[in-house]
């Protein structure tokens, strides 16, 4: 165990699985006091546990990020307990999927609710303490369908282009007063949230064919990115959006024999 993080108050949202699972771990890791929200309890008591048997400090709070009374209170409850909150990691979403004229209002409103209002409240949150505390880093989670545009998938996409662009204003205006924003962009990443696209083989395979590295990204090469954005080592980046996914979104056209 390393200390790159040590000490520093770590609130990760989506913290149960996936990137927001192994970020925690990793800034476990290297030192840090870390609190992992999401809505189920269970998968957090999971991930906690695994952090304190490997020596690390860790716990969480039950929260929906896209309920922002409860989400608030709870960042709120975490710079109350420990004095301060110095990396804020919103990873937290929910998509839907279907055709752009079958899709109903409600859906293309439930892509937001989540991953862009929930971003607004942990980011405004985290903002208002760390202004008064001095300083701190704030990474968002966006995509590589913020990016680009993806077919059955424009609910999505939209939010995660919101959270790119919205994150480069809170970096201008965070700046002044040492609070730095900056977004992670993975492609595809084998998590819960894409095993339905990598069911079998085949499909594998097939997503392979077009990422140039020919592989999917894993969730702790992720939680590297983030980890080092949060980190005093890019104290002077800030409204940065780093591309982690394998080289797919420098590439206009790959083929594979």
């Amino acid at each position: 165990m390393t200390a790159r993080m040590q000490d520093k108050v770590c609130f990760v949202t989506g913290g149960g699985s996936g990137i927001g699972a192994a970020t925690a771990r990793k800034m476990a890791a290297e030192g840090g006091i870390v609190v992992i929200c999401g809505r189920r309890e269970e998968p957090l008591q999971q991930v906690v546990e695994e952090i304190k048997q490997a020596g690390g400090n860790a716990s969480y709070r039950v929260a929906d990020v896209s309920d922002e009374n409860g989400f608030v209170a709870a960042i709120e409850s975490v710079a109350k307990e420990f004095g301060r909150l110095d990396v804020m990691v919103n990873n937290a979403m929910a998509y839907t999927w279907g055709a752009v004229e079958e899709m109903t209002t409600a859906d293309w409103h439930s892509n937001f609710a989540t991953t862009v209002d929930g971003t607004f409240w942990g980011t405004r949150t985290a903002m208002k303490i760390m202004k008064q505390q001095g300083g701190g880093a704030i990474v968002n989670i966006a995509s590589i369908c913020g990016v680009f545009g993806t077919a059955w998938m424009s609910g999505y996409s939209a939010s995660k282009a919101a959270v790119i662009n919205f994150s480069r204003a809170v970096a201008s205006e965070g700046a002044a007063s040492k609070v730095r924003c900056n977004v992670v962009v993975p492609g595809v990443v084998a998590t819960p949230a894409t095993a339905g696209m990598l069911t079998d083989d085949k499909s594998r395979t097939n997503t392979e064919k077009l990422i140039p590295m020919q592989r999917v990204g894993e969730a702790d090469e992720l939680a590297n990115a983030v980890f080092f954005l949060a980190s005093d080592e890019a104290s002077y980046i800030t409204g940065a959006s780093l591309a982690v996914d394998g080289g797919r979104s420098s590439d206009l056209y790959t083929v594979f024999e």
